[in-house]
């Protein structure tokens, strides 16, 4: 993973293209509603414009698959990037690439910045199409990658323009994401824990067949344990399992063993996917027919965050149980505050992405976890052992 980085590059009167990831939800009112990913990526884009580059910012929003929607306009996330950067102005083109978009760009003074249009609105974006990647790259003279979010997919953006220059190079949160993710698969400390929730096994067999090696303790959660439990023979109602990955469940659990690899002792099962609905703590083993698992109960929360507060390294990626909905949203928010307690006392904890990092920031626990991925999907592939297409098209150190 050893790959340039921004601080290697000077960029001082350069036109500097940097790919962000300002893929941000917007309110209704259509203004950016969570700016977690616009904030992770200032430091990258404060260091080029005090080195005197200008920073021309590139990113996609949605997905509008190659037509031009106004209601993805990246225009409000120009203006809240202004807000950020106390007034600095941001300038915005509602264009990507072209002439207008060269002119533009040529009449921008060093320390400047602009925003492009979102890069989705053209199909050549997520077809990595050789054209629409070179006409991209007309418009810098060096290339940053800062986006780790979208470094799984080769994109335009992320694989194709790095053909056109010599040097590609990492921002500041591209280094910090591959740092920490990196220690989890390289030099973990131990007791290592890594925590997997979520609502399928398919999307994480790979993840635990690469971390089994690497951890002291696998701990099981959220819809994907029912998969489990039916690999040992268990009636579980109406809960979800993934039929056709029973016999990968039961192997994974004969390879790994279930001394290290932990299942829940208990869970919270409802009579309905409602929130309102009937609800009671039972042994999975002991789950009548139209009840379903909706959460872990607190013989598991109580056994997973002993494991967790004990742990030297800690990942986590999936939520316990349908947190969205508050009378099961328990057995995650107990275990965020498990995960912040081992940050507290010295651990390294690694959340990675997507509804974890969500559960995280609505409890307010941010700011006492190690690292909290910008990337669901890129951090989880990265576990994995896979290369990702965005980090490997990066010029070597």
């Amino acid at each position: 993973m050893k790959k340039l980085t921004l601080r290697d590059l000077d960029v001082k009167e350069k036109r500097v293209l940097v790919r962000v990831d300002f893929n941000v939800p917007l309110s209704d009112a259509g203004t950016v509603a969570d700016d977690k990913r616009i904030r992770a990526a200032l430091p990258t884009i404060r260091h080029i414009y005090e080195a005197g580059g200008t920073a021309i910012l590139m990113t996609h929003l949605g997905r509008p698959k190659g037509k031009v929607l106004p209601e993805l306009s990246l225009a409000p996330v120009a203006e809240h990037l202004r807000h950020l950067l106390g007034g600095r102005t941001v300038n915005f083109i509602d264009a990507t690439v072209g002439e207008r978009v060269e002119k533009r760009i040529g009449a921008l003074a060093p320390g400047e910045i602009i925003l492009l249009e979102n890069l989705r609105f053209h199909e050549g974006e997520t077809a990595n199409d050789p054209d629409f990647a070179a006409a991209l790259a007309r418009l810098g003279d060096v290339y940053v990658n800062d986006a780790f979010g979208t470094a799984h997919r080769a994109h335009a953006s992320t694989v194709g323009v790095t053909r056109h220059f010599e040097r590609c190079a990492g921002g500041f949160l591209m280094e910090k994401e591959l740092d920490y993710l990196s220690r989890l698969l390289e030099k973990p400390e131990s007791p290592f824990v890594a925590l997997l929730g979520g609502a399928k096994i398919s999307g994480k067999i790979d993840v635990i067949r690469n971390l089994a090696g690497r951890t002291d303790t696998i701990l099981i959660g959220g819809g994907m344990a029912g998969t489990f439990f039916a690999a040992r023979g268990w009636a579980i109602g109406d809960s979800l399992v993934e039929e056709e990955k029973i016999n990968v469940a039961r192997a994974l659990l004969s390879d790994i063993g279930e001394e290290k690899m932990l299942l829940p002792v208990d869970v919270v099962v409802a009579s309905a996917f409602r929130e309102n609905a009937a609800r009671r703590v039972v042994a999975p083993e002991k789950i009548e027919p139209g009840w379903r698992i909706m959460d872990i109960g607190p013989a598991s929360v109580e056994l997973y965050a002993a494991k967790i507060v004990e742990g030297r390294t800690v990942f986590w990626n999936g939520p316990m149980g349908v947190f969205e909905m508050p009378p099961f949203s328990t057995g995650t928010r107990a275990l965020a505050e498990a995960t912040a307690r081992a940050t507290d006392g010295g651990a390294v904890t690694v959340i990675g992405g997507g509804d974890t990092a969500r559960a995280v920031r609505e409890e307010d626990l941010e700011e006492r976890i190690t690292h909290v991925s910008t990337g669901g999907g890129a951090s989880l592939e990265f576990v994995e052992g896979r290369e990702l297409p965005g980090v490997a098209a990066l010029t070597d150190a």
